[in-house]
């Protein structure tokens, strides 16, 4: 039976569910089969077509502890080893039970994805990268080999990147919603929300603007400006800004009233706000340069709608921006400097560590000192190593943000780098003892620098779309660690609602490593949809 209410002059449609997610990323996916498949009538809204940031995103999960692609590859690998890295990289970001309960599901979180259709490979990259080419599927996605951290506990390759054509997050997300649908979720995209639908201190539905009964023609105008703001409009700004206002202005001149009452509870899965530049320049004001790394959805809308109903927010100050520095793997070998000549960190750490550093201690300045010999190995191994974007990337550098020079000295003047800094820590890099590395790399990355000419390749980071810095919100609204539910200024639990992904305080809320954040959305999304599902405990009193 159709319901009708009227808004504002129009007539609207009210429609029941027992559950209503909020963003059809992989944390709202997650969060829609855990509950569909237990019982629950689900609802899923996205504001555009589905996917959000996780379907631009590399795709990568991170999971060990013995998962089914690690024993395929033959990798050894613990929970105990998992734990203790993800301790050192997620401190307190949330609790240690919260981390344990992770770790230790790592095999079944594979599993669990698998079952709904994500083929993850088991071919092993046999380099250090950022991102393994298409023929390797499971790699080093953190700093587990890097100085320091192997000390704490026996590294593996726990970064799963999933099979098939395109994008990895774009596989990775297309699975999952054909599982969603036919778990017969029922799905309305070019649906915003706009509030939350309260009753005394409870949330009992959404209220959206939507345009589904709109003519064909404006919908596709909005669908299609919507993608390509995604991408390409992600790597051109300004193209994304202007398909953004086409995106909007159909849904002022179409959209029509749509509530949706939700029987059970309303899960948040909206994404970040790293499109917001005004929450930006409040909470994290030194992130400027960076490439967001988002669609325009990404706005903060999740995390307002949580605070509308009185939840908090937390670790919204941190922003993980990735300074990478391979392919090809024997840039390992050069040395990162600042302007006055003096190392960064190093080198072999995952690239969200090196752009924090270079962010929060180096003014976003650095640059990566090789020699000929690195030089002329790169180049020949870039063809292998390399995925199309990040052999651009790679040529870039190389042969745009660089300059050369016979001497360190000369080489150091010509960028303007302190050459007597510059002189010293190449010195002290050469003639270091093995396994003596002065900021700590692991010897198999360190070889003396002697080959002239010698080259300074500018890492800095500032706008570029031939060399982007992506970024990424890792703060949000504080949630129950058991259950996903928002929680208010005295810790109790907002009733109805809860969150799930960037929308929420999660494990990589402190420290980015790869496929960290797409883990966490399936931990934090089936955590929400469990709990509101029949028999999760999410029980409502009256119904």
């Amino acid at each position: 039976m159709q319901n009708l209410f009227h808004s504002e002059g129009a007539v609207g449609e009210e429609i029941e569910a027992d559950v209503v997610v909020v963003g059809f990323g992989v944390a709202g996916a997650c969060a829609a089969l855990e509950a569909a498949e237990a019982g629950a009538e689900v609802v899923v809204l996205d504001r555009f077509g589905g996917g959000g940031t996780s379907r631009l995103s590399g795709g990568i999960v991170y999971a060990g502890g013995g998962t089914r692609p690690q024993r395929a590859a033959g990798v050894t690998d613990s929970v105990e080893d998992v734990h203790a890295y993800l301790r050192a990289e997620v401190g307190d970001a949330v609790s240690p039970a919260t981390l344990r309960r992770f770790c230790a599901g790592g095999p079944e979180m594979i599993d669990w994805l698998e079952a709904r259709g994500v083929r993850f490979g088991d071919a092993l990259a046999p380099y250090k990268t950022s991102y393994p080419s298409r023929r390797h599927h499971l790699y080093y996605s953190g700093s587990e080999a890097a100085g320091g951290f192997r000390d704490l506990a026996r590294p593996a390759p726990r970064g799963h990147r999933p099979v098939g054509r395109g994008t990895s997050g774009k596989v990775l997300h297309t699975a999952l919603a054909r599982a969603v649908r036919a778990a017969g979720v029922r799905i309305l995209d070019q649906t915003r929300v706009t509030g939350l639908i309260r009753d005394g201190g409870e949330v009992r539905g959404v209220e959206c603007a939507t345009l589904r009964t709109a003519a064909r023609p404006a919908r596709a105008l909005h669908r299609t400006a919507a993608r390509l703001a995604a991408k390409p409009g992600i790597y051109l700004p300004a193209l994304a800004r202007r398909l953004h206002a086409v995106a909007e202005r159909v849904e002022r001149r179409r959209a029509v009233p749509l509530r949706i009452r939700a029987r059970r509870g309303v899960v948040l899965a909206a994404g970040g706000f790293i499109a917001d530049r005004e929450l930006l320049r409040h909470h994290a004001p030194r992130h400027r340069g960076g490439l967001p790394l988002g669609t325009r959805a990404d706005d903060g809308s999740g995390i307002r709608l949580g605070r509308s109903a009185g939840g908090t927010t937390a670790k919204l100050g941190n922003v993980s921006v990735w300074r990478f520095i391979t392919p090809p793997s024997e840039f390992l070998h050069g040395v990162l400097v600042d302007e006055h000549g003096k190392r960064v960190c190093d080198e072999s750490r995952y690239g969200a560590a090196l752009g924090d550093a270079l962010v929060h201690h180096h003014g976003g300045r650095g640059w990566l000192l090789i020699d000929a010999e690195t030089r002329r190995r790169a180049l020949r191994s870039l063809p292998r190593q390399t995925v199309w974007f990040q052999l651009l990337q790679a040529l870039h550098l190389l042969h745009r943000r660089a300059v050369t020079a016979p001497t360190i000295t000369e080489v150091a003047e010509l960028a303007g780098i302190d050459p007597a800094g510059l002189a010293a820590t190449a010195h002290a890099h050469d003639t270091a003892a093995p396994g003596a590395d002065p900021v700590g790399k692991p010897a198999e990355f360190v070889r003396p620098l002697r080959t002239p000419p010698y080259t300074l390749l500018d890492l800095s980071i500032r706008p570029s779309a031939a060399y982007p810095c992506p970024m990424l919100t890792l703060g949000g609204l504080r949630v129950d660690e058991d259950t996903g539910a928002v929680l208010d200024e005295r810790d109790r639990p907002v009733p109805g609602l809860h969150a799930a992904g960037r929308t929420a305080v999660g494990l990589c809320s402190n420290s980015y490593v790869s496929g960290l954040s797409l883990a966490d959305c399936v931990f934090s999304g089936r955590r929400a949809g469990h709990w509101l599902a029949p028999g999760g405990g999410g029980e409502r009193a009256h119904g």
